[in-house]
């Protein structure tokens, strides 16, 4: 029996975390921390966790923590993890971080969109965490840097067709919808009900700091630059992210190919479903689940290629990830504790 341990496991990404591993028949959960909770029983947080889940949360003790703990998880703001993040590896602790700390091998992207990196020399031995793409490397990996939300959404559906020759990587836009819980848990008036009720707004236009990671994983994909035009929107509900991407085909596309580069993409990956060409991906449908569903549509009159992704941005958006990382590094089945059955309604 593996034990684990969470870092930040009151934030809404450690919440879920916490839900997900309560049920994983493999692991044992071991330790949580929060700062802002320390001493407080995790189930008086989330009350419907009550009988599920004993757990005490404690400050963070990173001696204590790797004592109780064989592999962690860290789901904190970005710039805090790269701060301890080394003394774990070094007590040889296996970590899977949900921040922005360690998707990027090159330091110098990172800073150019967060802050000065003071784990630099973490860097080219982090993996990326798109389980999906990289299980081989993930499998081996000390250290993995879980996706954003945002990307995720935008990366699963890019990057066969990008592998492919498929897309002229110029005119690819990306526009996107979350629901209020991507932004934390921490108070903000952009986030106050009153602010975000019957309203529907993009913000951070194309300055988001998922942009340069979504570029990055494209680049790497495409072996030349890529930049794409991406835009976040916030949407009036609690959890769910609808993606829609526009792209004009690099060479000649039946329907038949797309679907093909899909299965051939995807065959034996769980998590992946793609919709029939009569429905197209709904949040609704992959609601609290870690699914990832795809749909696409070739629009003849303009030449262009619609994709279309739905997934639970704090699910398959950030800790079923994690959990679903956790699973290959470990040998595990890779859906372990990930099989919850999607709300019909």
């Amino acid at each position: 029996m593996t034990r684990v341990g969470i870092v930040g496991a009151t934030g809404y990404a450690g919440a879920e975390l916490v839900r997900i591993l309560s049920g994983h028949s493999d692991i044992e959960l071991t330790a949580l921390t929060s700062r802002q909770f320390s001493g407080v029983k995790f189930d008086c947080i989330y009350p419907s966790m009550t009988g599920l889940v004993d757990l005490v949360c404690e400050e963070l003790s990173v001696e204590r923590l790797c004592d109780s703990a064989d592999i962690i998880f860290t789901a904190l703001p970005h710039q805090l993890p790269m701060t301890f993040v080394p003394e774990m590896l070094k007590r040889g602790k296996r970590v899977i971080d949900l921040s922005a700390d360690f998707r990027f091998n090159d330091a110098s992207i990172y800073e150019s969109a967060y802050q000065p990196h003071s784990a630099k020399e973490l860097l080219e031995q982090a993996v990326y965490g798109l389980s999906e793409m990289y299980f081989d490397d993930i499998q081996s990996a000390a250290l993995v840097g879980n996706p954003g939300c945002y990307p995720t959404s935008v990366l699963l559906p890019l990057i066969p067709l990008v592998r492919s020759e498929y897309l002229d990587l110029k005119t690819i836009i990306a526009d996107s919808k979350s629901g209020v819980s991507g932004a934390g848990r921490s108070l903000s008036i952009t986030s106050h009900f009153c602010e975000v009720n019957e309203s529907f707004k993009a913000y951070k236009v194309a300055v988001h700091r998922h942009n340069p990671e979504m570029n990055v994983a494209l680049s790497r994909e495409a072996r030349q630059p890529v930049e794409i035009t991406f835009v976040p929107h916030l949407v009036p509900m609690t959890r769910g992210m609808l993606t829609t991407i526009y792209a004009t085909p690099a060479v000649t596309l039946r329907p038949k190919d797309i679907s093909d580069c899909y299965h051939r993409a995807y065959s034996g990956k769980p998590f992946i479903r793609l919709c029939p060409e009569e429905r197209q991906p709904d949040t609704l449908h992959v609601r609290g689940t870690n699914y990832c569903d795809i749909g696409f549509k070739i629009d003849e009159r303009s030449n262009r290629l619609i994709l279309i992704t739905a997934i639970d941005n704090l699910v398959k958006g950030a800790a079923g990830q994690a959990v679903q990382n956790m699973n290959i590094m470990l040998g595990l089945d890779e859906t372990a504790g990930l099989l919850s059955i999607p709300f019909p309604l």
